[in-house]
């Protein structure tokens, strides 16, 4: 006799035109329950016969196991309806290919590591214990002793759960038990600040395996740590850079400030816009949603630990920042009009040039310049409107379902600043910057005063979290990970934009708008992305689990635990982030644009029209994918910047060597004196 094979219907759902939502729903006909299925979406557990948050236009399969061993697998596809569905459907097969190559691992690629996570133990929870619960838990009876080899589904423990009354606690797998609470002690005393900063700190045991186990995605599919190739290239040019350097982001810490403050300012030096415009033009660029929102997703991955590991990734980024910025200054080009065209391209064509590159310098100058037009459209552009526009509606219910007037008002208040140019955009800049910054620097530090009595168990998670991080939040590699990809991917050092802003700045001397640059990532990075992460730590929100609960929401509810009207104010500062750096990217779009296209004032208001006409569309729609790929497009101009960066180092080391000789003696800077 044949066993009869699986039949299965199989139904289609796309409840809507917005993108993501698609849902696939099997009935298994025939066999033996229980059944077994095995989803290619990894957040779909196995236990579920229906897959949801699909991206429409992609095919999805399914293996299904009945409880005989018969096994069927079907795939199937929610077809795209809206305009935002194709666009999405169309443009991810794109990322997923854009994103093998940028998230590429060589290490595990080459056999150096496993990249498998593995876990030594079964660590056991509290049962519903939440990070804003109120009740006290406490181990009220063990009923097996420490080191006691326990097998699935036995009683391990009773625990008392205040107001939600006493349960029985079973063992989910086999293994040595071991006791981290005595009998009577509590688990989780909300009154005690090192519980509200601990992570898992509703831990009250944990089962050794007796071989370490794979950990797994709800799907079934074996849990991996990635180094990424991006993350690899971006911090290893930035150790380079240092060293090479000879630790310029610490010694020239100092001089940085009072390039910054003024002190020397030349005023009849070439250029547009002062050391300070140039600055805060630059960190407007970079200090955004990715502050905000970003930080709180590393600190949820990665732990607490991630932290430690942002602020050293922000640390070596200045030393990148200061090259790129240094070469921007040097091999500018001023027209008649006084119009400045700097940045990557100009030393990459111009610097390789010079070394009898000049085939080279072209390709990598042409490719910054065309992944540079398609990040100020995505990443600078849409991706700012559309999420300062989902912040601002979540807070102010009338501006629910008007996204289209929203991106007209933010077209209109971008437009009368990026018509009048660079001068307008450093003076915007110039002043909204600190503001912003100010405010929200400030309202951190509220927070953190406010909760200072857990500064001890903050410190204490992030150093443990950094060194000693456990299984599930993938390891000391994995953290590691989460943190300098966080930093690489906020403060853009070693991606080549800054050098635009910073190409225009009034100076004789390249390498002093290097120094005025390398304090952008530390800004950007080692204070405010610090100070949010910290928040969370503090308020003991980075223990919030729930898949709902996005970055920015998470961050938003760190500041109104303490300050029940800040979301309000984090609203506005959202608005104005992504209002500065629409503007920069603006700028940053537009010199890659005449690159290519020309120099003529034509061509740059061209670029300029499109670019506010993406303004409307990326607050009208959800573009998902294409949101993703120019993200990704910001992180690939790294690639031709880099490889231009490690080759100028010399130059650079020769200019900067000059440069201090020069400043000692005194020959520097004799009229602002």
């Amino acid at each position: 006799m044949f066993a009869q094979e699986l039949e299965i219907e199989t139904k289609i759902t796309n409840p809507s035109k917005n993108i993501n939502d698609g849902k696939i729903t099997v009935k298994v006909l025939n066999g033996k329950p229980p059944y077994n299925y095995k989803w290619s979406k990894q957040e779909t557990p196995q236990s579920s016969d229906c897959a949801s948050g699909l991206v429409e236009g992609i095919s999805y399969s399914v293996t299904i196991t009945d409880a005989e061993g018969r096994t069927l697998t079907n795939s199937a596809k929610v077809e795209a309806s809206s305009i935002a569905e194709h666009f999405n459907g169309t443009f991810k097969p794109i990322v997923d290919a854009l994103g093998s190559v940028l998230f590429w691992d060589p290490f595990a690629a080459l056999g150096i590591y496993d990249p498998i996570v593995y876990a030594d133990m079964k660590y056991v929870f509290a049962p519903g214990w939440t990070s804003d619960t109120e009740n006290k838990f406490t181990l009220e009876k063990w009923f097996f002793e420490d080191g006691a080899q326990i097998k699935q589904g036995d009683k391990i423990a009773v625990i008392d759960r205040g107001a939600d009354g006493k349960t029985n606690v079973e063992a989910t797998t086999d293994g040595k038990l071991k006791h981290l609470v005595k009998e009577g002690e509590f688990i989780f005393n909300p009154e005690n600040p090192e519980d509200l900063i601990e992570t898992n700190a509703h831990l009250f045991a944990q089962i050794e395996y007796d071989n370490p186990v794979p950990l797994t995605h709800p799907n079934g599919d074996t849990k991996k740590n990635a180094i990424p190739f991006i993350v690899i290239w971006l911090i290893f040019g930035a150790a380079f850079f240092t060293i090479r350097l000879g630790f310029i982001n610490f010694r020239g810490f100092k001089h940085s400030l009072q390039l910054a403050s003024g002190k020397y300012d030349e005023p009849d030096a070439p250029g547009r816009i002062t050391h300070f415009q140039a600055l805060a033009t630059a960190v407007s660029a970079t200090v955004g949603l990715g502050n905000i929102a970003g930080v709180a997703i590393a600190i949820t991955l990665g732990g607490a630990g991630a932290t430690f590991w942002m602020i050293v990734a922000g640390l070596l980024g200045m030393s990148s920042k200061f090259v790129e910025c240094t070469l921007g200054v040097k091999y500018r080009f001023i027209n008649k009009e006084g119009r400045i065209f700097g940045g990557p391209m100009n030393y990459l064509k111009y610097g390789l040039e010079k070394r009898n590159l000049g085939k080279l310098g072209k390709f990598l100058a042409g490719f910054f310049a065309i992944l540079g037009i398609g990040a100020s459209f995505g990443g600078g552009n849409m991706f700012q409107a559309n999420q300062s526009f989902e912040i601002l509606s979540s807070q102010i219910p009338m501006l629910a379902g008007n996204g289209p007037w929203f991106g007209v008002f933010m077209m209109v208040l971008v437009g009368v600043v990026i018509i009048g140019g660079i001068n307008s955009i450093a003076q915007v800049t110039g002043k909204v910057v600190p503001i912003m910054a100010g405010i929200y620097v400030l309202g951190a530090l509220i927070v953190i005063g406010i909760n200072i009595e857990n500064i001890g168990p903050a410190f204490s998670a992030i150093y443990d979290g950094a060194f000693n991080a456990d299984a599930l939040k993938g390891g000391f590699i994995g953290v590691l990970v989460v943190g300098f990809q966080r930093a690489a991917f906020s403060n853009e050092a070693g991606v080549g934009s800054a050098a635009i802003a910073h190409s225009a700045a009034k100076t004789n001397h390249p390498p002093s708008e290097g120094f005025v640059a390398l304090l952008e990532p530390f800004i950007d990075t080692v204070v405010v992305c610090t100070l949010t992460a910290l928040v969370l730590i503090f308020t003991g929100k980075h223990e919030i689990t729930d898949a709902d609960v996005t970055g920015a929401e998470l961050t938003s509810m760190a500041f109104g635990s303490v300050i029940s009207w800040f979301p309000y104010v984090l609203a506005a500062a959202v608005f104005l982030f992504a209002f500065s750096t629409m503007i920069s990217w603006s700028y940053y779009g537009m010199r890659s644009w005449t690159y290519i296209f020309g120099k003529s004032k034509r061509s740059e208001l061209i670029y300029k029209i499109i670019f506010l006409f993406f303004i409307v569309l990326g607050a009208s729609v959800s573009l998902g994918a294409v949101l993703d790929f120019s993200d990704m497009m910001i992180l690939a101009m790294s690639f031709p910047n880099i490889i231009g960066l490690y080759i100028l180092i010399g130059e650079v080391k020769k200019d900067v060597k000059k440069y201090n000789k020069k400043l000692k003696k005194g020959e520097l800077y004799v009229k602002a004196k």
